[in-house]
């Protein structure tokens, strides 16, 4: 399968503009032979925290867009967006095919140290994507940004996925973490990661090119560019290769992790009552 992965300077909560630049971006994807297209957090706002506002009319509008420019391009695309539920807002990323959604995915971890948790709930599901492309099936989860920081919800998703894709609004400043942590996904999963991140400037903060795909031994497959776009090509085979050949997750112990995070979790609540 060929992946596409996006470097969009997203204009700052002007969801028609970004638009035209994502039409931008698939139609130059589809002359390259890209079968899933990957696009940043908050594809069509930039990271925002004026919830309401962002979130009106969704999901329909940002999810029908997408949905019949995958059917119209032949490609499946992963994009991020917010939604309004039950009175709560989610930072969330989905994943269409062909014009048919396969997952909607609402982020695990608001980023607290950018206020995120005040204006966006948390979710608690992880969603896993079958996806069929050059004959290949896949397995594909996706996680959002700080989600990154928490090997667990890694560790869950590479029970079955061959793919996880990390979608980003991740500032400068830390992408020495971003990237670093991008690899050790890779590495300690056993499974192609892909890190899509925002370029340009949205409410006073940089944003540096630093998309990556990183291969099931952490082998970057993509090149550090400035390039608006970049391609690779990958093989579920791979992974499956590198499980057998070093069998690292059979020497797991979940039931014993398991018990210590219990352990955590009775004396949180003691020290609580």
């Amino acid at each position: 399968m060929r992946i596409g992965l996006t470097q969009m300077d997203i204009l700052w909560e002007d969801k028609n503009y970004n638009k035209e630049q994502c039409l931008w971006f698939i139609k130059r994807a589809r002359e390259q032979g890209v079968e899933l297209l990957v696009f940043p957090e908050m594809t069509l706002t930039g990271f925002s925290m004026n919830a309401s506002y962002i979130s009106a009319d969704e999901p329909e509008s940002t999810r029908s867009f997408f949905a019949k420019a995958s059917l119209e391009y032949d490609m499946a695309i992963c994009y991020g967006y917010t939604q309004r539920v039950d009175g709560m807002y989610r930072n969330k990323c989905s994943l269409v095919s062909k014009g048919t959604l396969l997952s909607d995915y609402a982020k695990i971890h608001p980023f607290s140290y950018g206020e995120e948790g005040k204006y966006f709930t948390g979710g608690s599901s992880l969603t896993l994507a079958p996806m069929t492309a050059s004959r290949e099936h896949w397995n594909i989860g996706t996680a959002i940004c700080y989600d990154l920081r928490f090997p667990e919800l890694f560790q869950a998703l590479s029970q079955d996925a061959e793919l996880i894709l990390v979608i980003a609004n991740w500032p400068r400043e830390r992408l020495m973490h971003w990237d670093t942590l991008l690899r050790a996904r890779a590495i300690e999963n056993q499974c192609y990661i892909c890190g899509v991140n925002r370029v340009g400037e949205g409410n006073g903060l940089i944003y540096q090119h630093s998309s990556v795909l990183y291969d099931p031994l952490g082998n970057a497959l993509t090149q550090d560019s400035p390039e608006e776009l970049l391609t690779a090509d990958i093989h579920p085979d791979m992974v499956r290769h590198t499980r057998e050949s070093f069998a690292l997750k059979k020497d797991r112990k979940p039931a014993l992790y398991s018990s210590w995070y219990g352990n955590m979790a009775r004396k949180a609540n003691k020290k609580n009552t």
